[in-house]
């Protein structure tokens, strides 16, 4: 009599695969590029994008402060040439947010896949990380939200820029901040067209910066595989430390607008750079600890993890050195030496000795010393040419030869 074979348990079908993941790619403002062709599906066509912006926010300015002729010189303080303020935002900060975009998402982007790739979400928690993905982008592409940052910008945005940041004398786009002389022609594309771009593509950066950290923090939540003994000293996950130097532009665009600011305020109004010096350290850690600070989110967990691994490591220790001092010490036989020569047991001891160190060094953050120090530069960089503006000329030309000469 035939008997059936029993039939084979069928393994539960693997989760799917996280959506493919992108911080820039969606809302308003990506589509009218596409729709407008200075972008493609891949952001590609970048110099397009630039040379829009710029024309957009920066020459009719030009154009129209001539016309106004406050160009060049005029009965006004600050003709347009000479506003370090402006060029600094529209021709060096905003090009800078535009091409950031390319580095974010070619550097932010693939993180995402890490995660499963590196097994640090365990296949129980696929179907929450996948939700918190599809959800990241659901608000990635809001429609509401950008709109939103349209009606912001327009509203106290235009407050801020009239009232709390305007140069106290003449300029090329208005007159003092409390003498209520009405704008020039090229003050009101100044107002209502070129700060309200600026603002907003800023404002969506970080935007975009907070969608992130929501992402990680749903991570956070989920009872991920973290190993204490990683070699990246941050039980897997110290590429999100690494890779926070993808916003190094922002920083640096943000910082040349702090600049600028400040130049025109030492050029034009008669301060002096120490006057800032608090302004400047402020807000380049406020910046650094925008971009890292959300990142502890993930300390409780590194924290579970190194002290697992510590008492598991420990235990493994105190189990090698015993048996170890058991058959190399404890048989008293000088004809042992021989037989220690060439042995693996020495080189096990040092290999688990160094795995302990390696679990005792584990950081809590996912972030080191390093990836503090890029932001620090790039946050700061900008406001570096400041200091040019104590030395004259000439003093500054005898420091630099006393320098190289002696």
């Amino acid at each position: 009599m035939l008997q059936h074979a029993p039939h084979a348990t069928k393994a539960p079908p693997p989760p799917p695969a996280p959506p493919a993941f992108s911080l820039i790619r969606g809302g308003l403002l990506f589509r009218l590029c596409r729709r407008a062709h200075v972008s493609g599906d891949a952001l590609e066509l970048l110099h397009r994008r630039l040379l829009a912006m710029s024309l957009l926010a920066w020459f009719p300015l030009f154009l129209l402060s001539i016309i106004d002729g406050r160009a060049f010189g005029g009965a006004v303080t600050i003709p347009f040439v000479y506003d370090v303020e402006t060029h600094a935002r529209f021709l060096l900060a905003l090009p800078l947010l535009i091409a950031a975009e390319v580095i974010v998402d070619e550097r932010i982007s693939p993180l995402i896949g890490r995660f499963v790739e590196r097994r640090i979400v365990r296949t129980g928690d696929m179907p929450a990380f996948n939700a918190a993905v599809t959800s990241a982008l659901r608000v990635r592409d809001s429609i509401a939200l950008e709109a939103s940052l349209l009606i912001l910008v327009y509203t106290l945005g235009l407050w801020v820029s009239r009232n709390a940041v305007a140069p106290d004398v003449a300029t090329w786009y208005t007159g003092p901040a409390d003498a209520g002389s009405q704008f020039s022609w090229a003050g009101y594309w100044y107002a209502f067209v070129s700060i309200p771009l600026f603002q907003f593509v800023l404002l969506r950066w970080y935007l975009r910066l907070v969608l992130w950290f929501r992402l990680l923090w749903h991570i956070s939540r989920l009872d991920l595989h973290l190993t204490a003994e990683h070699p990246d000293g941050a039980g897997g996950i110290g590429f999100l430390g690494r890779s926070a130097y993808a916003f190094s532009p922002i920083l640096f665009a943000q910082g040349a607008v702090v600049a600028g600011m400040i130049a025109t305020r030492i050029l034009y109004e008669g301060k002096t750079l120490p006057a800032f010096t608090m302004e400047a350290v402020s807000w380049i850690v406020m910046m650094v600890l925008f971009v890292l600070g959300p990142l502890v989110m993930f300390t409780p967990q590194l924290e579970r993890a190194r002290r697992k691994g510590q008492a598991e490591y420990g235990s493994l220790a105190s189990e090698y050195v015993f048996a170890f001092e058991e058959k190399w010490l404890r048989r008293g036989s000088g004809r042992l030496g021989g037989l220690l020569l060439g042995s693996s047991d020495i080189q096990s001891l040092a290999d688990l000795a160094n795995s302990h160190s390696v679990v005792g060094r584990m950081r809590l953050v996912p972030f080191g010393t390093a990836d503090i120090i890029v932001l620090v530069l790039a946050a700061g960089a900008p406001l570096v040419p400041l200091a040019l503006t104590m030395f004259s000329a000439e003093e500054l030309l005898r420091r630099l030869l006393k320098l190289l000469l002696f």
